[in-house]
């Protein structure tokens, strides 16, 4: 006949043996089980790892790390690796372009009214310019606008007549289209300086009319207009779309107006010769 045991279920499923019970007949139990009791306190005294040396390791072996071979979820050795996710390819320029293009404001009609703005000054110089170099529209051809800087008291009127049609005819046809737009209407607004101080300096006093051949009136409009081109940049709807000067111009639009305006005095200056504000108060 065998013997009962005298181990006593407990009502937790737990039974009561030797060291696994307490005196008290209750199981021993863990600090952790209950957040009544008292956790044990961490000994901050002792020493904590920090080298590889202290942990066992030798400095020279390399830690595993996962790549294509253990895609399939066993390494080499036999342990399972995570696969890697490959490093996001760089963006390209045109991307980032794009993206900082998206987070500008809305521009309403701005780029719109640059447009007409370059349309109205590019073709106002271009018919000039043809007028000069053709004779169309009653223009007096090349032949013509030698005879005319010649007795206007230009010292080489074959290089002034050049520099004239080069400056309204290139540089309005760049304006129309957009295309490097601070050059062109640098140039056009130093043709159209040249053209102001010319008729300015032909008679005595400030010539701000349109009555008369020596007025400066549509002069000073048109070289308002080419430095408001060169401040504002062309906009978007031009070949230089995709250029900081469209959109954004900076401190680079200040050089170059005072590089036209150098440009209008000195070719003033060496071709024709005088004072190129004569007749305007102290200038006088």
């Amino acid at each position: 006949m065998s013997e009962k045991s005298n181990d006593t279920p407990q009502a937790d499923g737990s039974s009561q043996t030797g060291p696994a019970a307490s005196s008290a007949g209750r199981p021993v139990t863990s600090p952790y089980d209950s957040p009544t009791t008292q956790m044990p306190k961490p000994d901050l005294h002792k020493d904590i790892p920090r080298t590889d040396e202290d942990l066992g390791l030798d400095p020279g072996d390399e830690v595993p790390t996962a790549s294509a071979a253990h895609i399939d979820g066993k390494g080499d050795d036999g342990y399972g690796y995570a696969a890697t996710i490959p490093p996001a390819a760089a963006a390209s320029a045109g991307t980032v372009r794009l993206q900082r293009r998206n987070r500008e404001p809305r521009r309403g009609t701005l780029d719109l009214g640059l447009f007409v703005l370059r349309l109205v000054v590019g073709y106002t110089f271009i018919y000039h310019g043809l007028q000069k170099l053709t004779g169309w529209f009653h223009g007096p051809g090349l032949d013509g606008t030698k005879t005319m800087m010649e007795s206007g008291g230009w010292d080489y009127p074959s290089l002034a007549t050049a520099l004239v049609i080069a400056g309204e005819l290139g540089g309005g046809i760049l304006l129309v289209l957009g295309l490097a737009t601070p050059l062109a209407a640098g140039a056009v607004l130093a043709t159209i300086l040249n053209a102001w101080m010319w008729k300015q300096g032909m008679v005595p006093g400030f010539q701000y009319n349109a009555a008369t051949p020596t007025g400066v009136e549509i002069d000073s409009i048109l070289a308002g207009a080419s430095l408001a081109i060169i401040l504002t940049g062309p906009g978007r709807w031009s070949f230089d779309r995709a250029r900081g000067w469209a959109t954004r111009p900076a401190w680079g639009s200040f050089t170059v107006v005072l590089l036209a305006v150098a440009a209008a005095i000195a070719t003033y200056w060496f071709l024709h010769g005088g004072n190129p504000l004569k007749g305007i108060g102290p200038f006088s």
